[in-house]
């Protein structure tokens, strides 16, 4: 966990109840496996009552952990940013370390035989560090929508899917915030799978699964008001109101439970757990082949 001075600062009662609250915070997500985005940190404040719902108490919030990080009251690793990466080619010092690394990676479809395909789609980029544990653990295809698909997305997607369809049905799992635009995505992705694939073999079915306002009775996160210049600020305050909620409010652990049970019940255990034992073995013959080739080594 490092917390790194690099500027030497001294902060005033207020800021300093904020850094410790922050703190708190992050060793709660960290227990359960999670960092935070910078806006996940503002959400669980707020959701708390310790800060007011204001986009300058966002902004300020920005400005205190940033100082804080650089003063060494905050741990570098705990607060990242989901959107910019940095992308090199992997090394290895010998071929045993990659026939390793490869056994640790090793899977099979595990889907192949399952009558349901299953996908996630997220609205936006800064929740795939959240859902990508999840999805991984469930062998299920996952993607940043960035708010409505790209026509390039959907068109490959529909790709995908018709072959899918052939063997069975076709469920794309939909997560974005509940305003006028983030709603609007669900019908909208729908629409291009009905075109994209002619709705063959019953079509492909998008289910929206969060945020849904059962989610906001339930949960009670902080709303916001809804953007009235969305061209769909009209009809959705006709049918929800005048607030709107970001999904990002939701605890990691809530959309972490809401992935799997929706996928769960969307796949046959039985055949899962067969492809989960057939995975084992395979694992273990190329677990097997690397020691037989560090034994090589040392010889």
């Amino acid at each position: 966990m490092p917390r790194i001075e690099y500027v030497a600062k001294r902060f005033g009662a207020a800021s300093k109840a904020v850094i410790d609250r922050v703190n708190i915070i992050i060793g709660e997500y960290a227990a359960q496996g999670f960092t935070l985005t910078l806006r996940q940190a503002y959400y669980a404040l707020v959701s708390r009552g310790l800060l007011p719902n204001k986009q300058k108490e966002y902004k300020r919030l920005g400005s205190i952990i940033n100082d804080a990080r650089l003063a060494g009251l905050v741990d570098w690793s705990a607060i990242v940013d989901r959107t910019r990466h940095v992308n090199k080619n992997s090394h290895w010092n010998s071929p045993a370390e990659i026939v390793r690394a490869c056994a640790e990676q090793f899977q099979i479809d595990k889907w192949e035989n399952q009558d349901n395909y299953v996908e996630v789609a997220i609205e936006k980029d800064a929740l795939l560090g959240i859902i990508e544990p999840v999805c991984r653990a469930l062998d299920v295809a996952y993607f940043s929508c960035r708010g409505y698909t790209s026509q390039t997305e959907a068109w490959q997607a529909g790709g995908r899917y018709s072959a899918k369809l052939a063997q069975g049905s076709v469920t794309v799992l939909h997560l974005s915030d509940h305003d006028a635009s983030g709603v609007d995505m669900t019908r909208d992705l729908q629409d291009r799978m009905d075109i994209f694939c002619s709705q063959r073999h019953g079509g492909v079915k998008v289910k929206r699964i969060a945020l849904t306002m059962e989610q906001v009775k339930k949960y009670n996160p902080p709303p916001n008001p809804a953007k009235e210049t969305d061209s769909r600020f009209a009809s959705y305050r006709e049918k929800f109101g005048d607030e709107s909620w970001e999904l990002d409010a939701l605890e990691p652990k809530v959309l972490a439970a809401l992935i799997t049970k929706h996928v769960k019940a969307l796949r046959d255990q039985e055949l899962w757990d067969e492809k989960v034992a057939l995975e084992a073995t395979m694992k273990a013959r190329l677990s097997n082949a690397a020691g037989d080739m560090e034994k090589e080594v040392l010889v």
